[in-house]
């Protein structure tokens, strides 16, 4: 069981995506790290300094900085109209790793910080 603000003292169940057993499933530290971002929905990559940014992350912040705040805000946008479709949880989960990434380059932009 996981417990977050969205699920309350009730808790949740978690899902697997594998069939291996849960400890295997979870036995790594990169696997370990996407389940507590994924479920405790925290984010450990920063857009301003790239600490706690995996290769792929990095990859899109360099894709994003030069982008105005208005195109930023768009593909936002864009993003948060994916996530009614049906997909592949991992897909899912990079979803919702760009929009944070995004979410912080708005804030960064509308701040006046230097990308």
């Amino acid at each position: 069981r996981y417990f977050n603000k969205e699920t309350g003292l009730d808790g949740g169940n978690y899902i697997q995506k594998t069939s291996k057993s849960i400890c295997d499933e979870l036995g790594t530290v990169e696997a370990m790290s996407d389940y507590v971002e994924e479920y405790g929905d925290v984010f450990v990559c920063f857009f301003s300094t790239g600490d706690g940014c995996d290769e792929r992350e990095l990859k899109y912040i360099e894709k994003v900085q030069p982008k105005s705040s208005d195109e930023i805000k768009s593909a936002l946008n864009r993003l948060e109209g994916m996530l009614d479709k049906s997909m592949k949880p991992n897909l899912l989960a990079w979803i919702k790793k760009r929009q944070k990434i995004l979410k912080q380059a708005v804030e960064m932009k509308s701040s006046g910080a230097e990308l």
